[in-house]
């Protein structure tokens, strides 16, 4: 990438690359069968630094800036590993870094930073995907407490997570954008409970599950910021979310392209090499031209994010859904390649063409994403 990387960024991802070679790889197949991640590995993250880098010191956390984060998703990525720890370190965890008083600050970032706390967000509902202010589950305060009541669904990390930030009504405007607030509700709270993980098309070590909440009683000590400033609060880390997703897309795409490239190096048919005919030659010119177009785009994003610049929701809108779309179509052309190899499980670009489907539609589909470009012109 463009980012000015230092012998101390260097040593990072030395250390997660021995990381990921020695206490995952040997058991990330295992892990996949079984769609379950065990927690000892969280733990094992967290004890190296690996987890949330970011978070102060004063936290248990490293104090580092954003781009440990980026190194973070890319030795993942070059490892072929699928465990949401990105989820946690830079989607969910800032929230309560951003909107937490000092009291919850203490309470929550050192067990996310050690891998004591796994933490999620709750935010889709069964009729609600995308439109976040229609949000039907309910938060009402009864003394000291709110008692939520409702559903969430497709809630990544929800298996194991300890802490779940839940996107709940809590008031009855006309403009209903001002009834969202953030309520943390922890493991084991009476009235939360969770389904087993539901069967996916891919991405099967994400945990996901939905939550139900019947009369659950949470402290009102628990409330993320201030009541009814959610929707603000989630259109403003949902910035650094797509962020990080059209980063997973652009990674997932080069890898999948690197495989269909090296297989037709190789790979024979009457008699020549399949990657000479121009029908392949030319598509895998298109991929990596598009890639390396993604790159450019996406390297300036990160840039401007890591020394804190003001980034408009449009380019990263942009960057979102046209990263996505073009790695499902990296990922069709790509498995096209191998043939009836490609549709085999135990090739990796059949995993990859299962996975990378799915990033069209979270943290924003390309629709949504379209929506708001559309609405920062005027349209």
């Amino acid at each position: 990438m463009a980012i000015a990387y230092t012998e101390e960024h260097n040593m990072f991802r030395q250390s997660l690359r021995k990381f990921y070679e020695k206490e995952v790889a040997p058991y990330y197949e295992e892990w996949e069968k079984e769609m379950n991640v065990p927690r000892t590995i969280w733990k094992k993250f967290g004890s190296q630094g690996f987890l949330c880098p970011w978070i102060p010191t004063k936290y248990g956390g490293s104090g580092l800036g954003f781009e440990y984060s980026v190194i973070a998703i890319e030795e993942m990525a070059r490892a072929d590993v699928g465990i949401p720890f990105g989820l946690h370190s830079d989607v969910v965890v800032p929230y309560f870094h951003l909107l937490g008083n000092e009291e919850q600050k203490e309470r929550w970032l050192p067990g996310c930073a050690s891998g004591d706390l796994l933490s999620a967000i709750a935010m889709t509902e069964p009729g609600t995907g995308s439109d976040l202010a229609a949000v039907e589950t309910t938060a009402v305060k009864d003394g000291n407490d709110y008692i939520i009541n409702g559903q969430k669904v497709f809630i990544t990390n929800g298996l194991n997570s300890d802490i779940v930030i839940v996107v709940c009504k809590t008031g009855n405007e006309e403009k209903r954008h001002r009834n969202l607030s953030l309520i943390v509700v922890e493991a084991g709270t009476p009235g939360f409970d969770k389904s087993p993980p539901l069967q996916k098309m891919g991405r099967h070590l994400d945990g996901t599950v939905e939550l139900f909440f019947e009369d659950c009683r949470v402290p009102q000590e628990n409330l993320l910021g201030e009541e009814g400033k959610g929707f603000y609060y989630l259109m403003q880390n949902l910035q650094q979310e797509r962020i990080v997703a059209g980063l997973g897309s652009l990674l997932a795409a080069e890898k999948m392209f690197n495989e269909g490239l090296a297989y037709a190096k190789e790979r024979k048919a009457f008699g020549v090499k399949i990657g000479s005919f121009q029908a392949n030659s030319f598509k895998l010119a298109e991929m990596a031209t598009e890639i390396e177009l993604a790159r450019t785009f996406l390297d300036n994003l990160i840039n401007d994010h890591i020394v804190g610049k003001q980034i408009s929701v449009s380019r990263v809108s942009m960057a979102k859904w046209w990263i996505s779309e073009m790695a499902n179509r990296v990922a069709y052309h790509s498995l096209q390649l191998f043939g009836g190899y490609g549709y085999m499980e135990e090739y990796p670009i059949s995993r990859h063409y299962r996975n990378v489907r799915v990033d069209t539609i979270f943290a924003g589909s390309t629709e949504i994403m379209k929506q708001i470009i559309a609405k920062e012109l005027g349209l």
